[in-house]
């Protein structure tokens, strides 16, 4: 087990004390957070996969970082915990609906949680618990209409329409699989031309090393190699930035969100991202509402601050006698 101490300030304000635990395909992550709004233990974890038996292995192993973390803060008491997923989640019956690289399908995770646990639990989508607290806690504070990007491995995204997720029953925000090239190529869902297969980070280094027979480990180097004048490097780059402003164009039409918040490891190339995708976005609009680009705030801890928010709402809710 590694462990990662937090040095993030108090994000989250007073409420009540809470767990919460952001799982990914590779690692977990766990806190527990304290009613002054500290993050307490932050805590990276492999996380168990079981063919067998993966929602059922995972929830075990949540059961057990949670005793560890009350063990570590024996005064704090936790009202409620709250659990994130990548994949197809249903926030409203608590199901993971469908997770390749989690292993399940239609699995009760939230009710498995809570008889582990002894707590009400709150089930979410991790990027979706990302851009809830870029909403409510970083850089999509100021906007009510928000597009959150995670742009990595893959693209996944979030939206707040009216200052609330939109889950869509749990299928929105899916533009990494939005058709983006019809001859393009195959994606790992089975689709043809999909955004993430031309704009991802893996996509850029993907196409750049079957383009020029040079492997390259990311799409930082791939920028670099544009920067150096690498022709092939550029068409590459360029692929990827025009994919994204077509994607957005077509967002922008149809949600008019304030802010597109873009975060992730593509986020960090800074302006050589940032600068051409405004110019091409500038370009493919008209009467639009052009939305500020934005970087996003919170980094990787995104999904915990979002996944611990989530505990807490359902806290409140409970204490007000409202439905869990």
């Amino acid at each position: 087990m590694v462990e990662h101490p937090t040095h993030a300030p108090t994000l989250l304000g007073p409420g009540d004390a809470v767990l919460a635990f952001d799982v990914g395909g590779t690692d977990t992550k766990s806190a527990l957070v304290d009613a002054s709004g500290r993050v307490l233990g932050l805590r990276r974890t492999p996380t168990p996969l079981d063919p067998s038996d993966p929602a059922g292995t995972i929830v075990a192993k949540l059961a057990s970082l949670a005793g560890e973390h009350l063990a570590g803060a024996p005064g704090v008491r936790p009202m409620a915990a709250a659990i994130s997923v990548p994949g197809l989640v249903d926030e409203v019956t608590g199901v993971g609906m469908f997770a390749s690289n989690l292993g399940w399908r239609d699995a009760p995770i939230r009710s498995l949680a809570e008889a582990a646990l002894g707590l009400p639990v709150a089930f979410g989508h991790d990027v979706r618990a990302a851009g809830d607290a870029e909403h409510r806690l970083g850089a999509a504070r100021a906007y009510g209409d928000v597009v959150v990007l995670a742009i990595g491995t893959g693209i996944a995204s979030a939206l707040v329409l009216g200052g609330r997720p939109y889950a869509g029953g749990g299928y929105a925000g899916e533009i990494g699989h939005s058709l983006a090239d019809p001859f393009g190529e195959r994606c790992a869902c089975g689709a043809i031309g999909c955004l993430e297969t031309i704009a991802s980070a893996g996509a850029i280094a993907r196409r750049y090393s079957v383009a020029s027979g040079t492997p390259v480990a990311g799409a930082r180097e791939v920028l670099d190699a544009a920067t150096a004048g690498d022709p092939v490097a550029r068409r590459v780059w360029d692929d990827a930035v025009e994919a994204l402003a077509e994607a957005l164009a077509r967002l922008v039409a149809v949600l008019a969100p304030e802010a597109v918040v873009i975060g992730g490891g593509l986020a960090q190339a800074g302006h050589a991202l940032f600068s051409p995708l405004g110019e091409r976005l500038d370009a493919l609009l008209s009467f639009h509402r052009r939305p500020v680009l934005v970087h996003a705030e919170l980094g990787d801890d995104a999904g915990l601050l979002g996944t611990a928010l989530a505990a807490r709402d359902l806290a409140a809710a409970r204490a007000r006698g409202g439905a869990p």
